[in-house]
């Protein structure tokens, strides 16, 4: 999965699943402070240990 792909899920998520907002405007302000609140806790240091990043299962060729 992309990175991305995780972002919008967390969108979707956190601003609007079991949401029924007014208006297009009081949905817009939900997911616009969502994203505030994101921007102000990036991630760090993802997946540090991870496989994904040295996996041990490569053969070591020359």
């Amino acid at each position: 999965m992309n990175w991305i792909e995780s972002e919008f899920t967390a969108v979707r998520y956190f601003t609007l699943d079991g949401s029924d907002y007014p208006s297009h405007a009081a949905q817009e302000t939900a997911i616009a402070g969502y994203l505030r609140w994101r921007n102000r806790h990036p991630k760090r240091h993802f997946a540090v240990n991870s496989k994904f990043r040295r996996p041990n299962y490569l053969p070591n060729v020359a």
